[in-house]
């Protein structure tokens, strides 16, 4: 297998790498994406057999790690009237903030591209009404995005 990753399977990697980061506060971020990897180490093998970790995985934990705060600010600014963001799913929340960072900070991504993986993410992690929910806020924030 070539060092290129589809960035689908690459943003399957991350929800994994996330979400134990998400959990235990000590937990270092390499250590995370190692688990993550090892869960299905054939994909993550080289032609010449050596281990490696895709570049599009890093920046994407790194770059959802360090604007945390930011895309939980933004998440809530989008629950409706009632809803609590600490009530959310945690798995719901990783996947919200990788379709944000990448709506936000990837110039090579496209919205669209970014709301439909993050939907793709939501029907292999969650279930159709986290689906819906993350669909919900991430297209309010794509058209919030083209207005402006």
């Amino acid at each position: 297998m070539s060092k290129e990753l589809a960035r689908h399977e690459i943003r399957k990697k991350a929800v994994q790498a996330l979400f134990p980061l998400d959990v235990n506060q000590a937990l270092e971020k390499t250590n995370a994406i190692t688990a993550a990897l090892e869960l299905e180490q054939d994909e993550m093998v080289d032609d010449e057999q050596e281990h490696f970790v895709p570049e599009y995985l890093d920046f994407l934990v790194t770059g959802v790690c360090d604007k945390k705060a930011v895309l939980d600010e933004k998440i809530e600014q989008h629950l409706r009237k009632g809803w609590r963001f600490e009530r959310l799913a945690k798995i719901d929340v990783i996947i919200l903030r990788i379709g944000l960072y990448e709506m936000l900070y990837v110039e090579d991504v496209p919205n669209k591209v970014a709301l439909n993986e993050s939907v793709e993410l939501a029907k292999t992690f969650s279930d159709e009404q986290s689906r819906k929910f993350i669909n919900g806020i991430l297209s309010t924030v794509n058209t919030e995005m083209e207005a402006s």
